[in-house]
């Protein structure tokens, strides 16, 4: 099974590694095949195609794992194969069945997008997009709320405004990057903070796939905000909560230093106090 990356916009970003393999194989497994005939007839290739989708993937992968079996070279085809899209379970079937699997790299939305978007790139998560389920949806964005990694979501342009409020009210204002129509000829960056982006947005519709990079909360702010929580606990009862751990008094009193983001000398002088 060969899995390759195909353009996200411009044609001329794909690789000579995959035009000859998509020649050579016997088939070639797509996500749409309406949009990914365009990319056959452009490059002028013949190959068989057939569709692989959502609402196919599981019955059709039994399918192709059956013809892999049989000696058939595949290759699949959507934007990003594998991330965020039906060729997962080819491929998870396809190891089960000990059938060799390989990517051919090429474009990558959500990496186009962090390298040009201004915010850090060293550590980052990818949610795709946001569940349609409202209680799953708000458990993802619950989860982001203390995300000190830099989040990566794609949104279609009619659902965007939507999102940015509601990110907006779990992660507050945050350095942000809007990237649209990747790799195309009305490309644009939008580089500010969400709140900017979400008032721009409300009197400015957006047009074609968006990509949002959101800056994370940052360790000093999660360590304030962390020490602001245990403040609000009694004193005394944050201490039980170490000693019926297992800890000494002295033990505790360390911990709980640390967590409130003062001295031991400091916690020792208010146990007197409070005796």
């Amino acid at each position: 099974l060969y899995l390759c990356a195909t353009p996200i916009g411009n044609l001329e970003d794909i690789t000579f590694r995959v035009i000859n393999t998509l020649k050579e194989v016997d088939l070639i497994a797509a996500e749409d095949t309406r949009h990914s005939i365009k990319l056959l007839n452009h490059f002028e290739i013949k190959t068989k195609m057939t569709s692989y989708h959502e609402y196919n993937r599981v019955e059709k992968a039994k399918v192709l794992v059956k013809q892999l079996q049989e000696g058939k070279n595949i290759a699949l085809i959507t934007d990003a194969p594998g991330i965020s899209d039906p060729g997962e379970e080819l491929v998870r079937q396809c190891h089960e069945a000990g059938i060799t699997v390989t990517a051919l790299p090429g474009a990558c939305a959500l990496i186009n997008a962090l390298i040009i978007s201004g915010q850090p790139t060293r550590r980052f998560c990818f949610e795709a997009f946001l569940p349609a389920d409202k209680k799953e949806r708000k458990q993802i964005l619950d989860s982001l709320e203390n995300e000190t990694r830099t989040m990566i979501i794609y949104e279609a342009p009619h659902r965007l405004v939507r999102t940015l409020e509601e990110l907006y009210e779990v992660l507050g204002d945050r350095a942000m990057t809007l990237c649209r129509e990747l790799t195309k000829k009305h490309e644009s960056v939008f580089k500010s903070t969400l709140s900017e982006i979400l008032a721009y947005h409300r009197e400015n519709p957006p047009k074609g796939e968006c990509v949002m990079i959101i800056e994370g909360k940052s360790f000093k702010e999660l360590k304030e905000e962390s020490q602001e929580e245990f403040l609000k606990i009694p004193l005394q009862d944050h201490m039980k909560h170490y000693m019926d751990q297992g800890h000494s008094k002295k033990e505790a009193m360390k911990l709980v230093a640390k967590d409130r983001g003062v001295g031991k000398r400091e916690i020792y002088q208010q146990l007197l106090e409070e005796e």
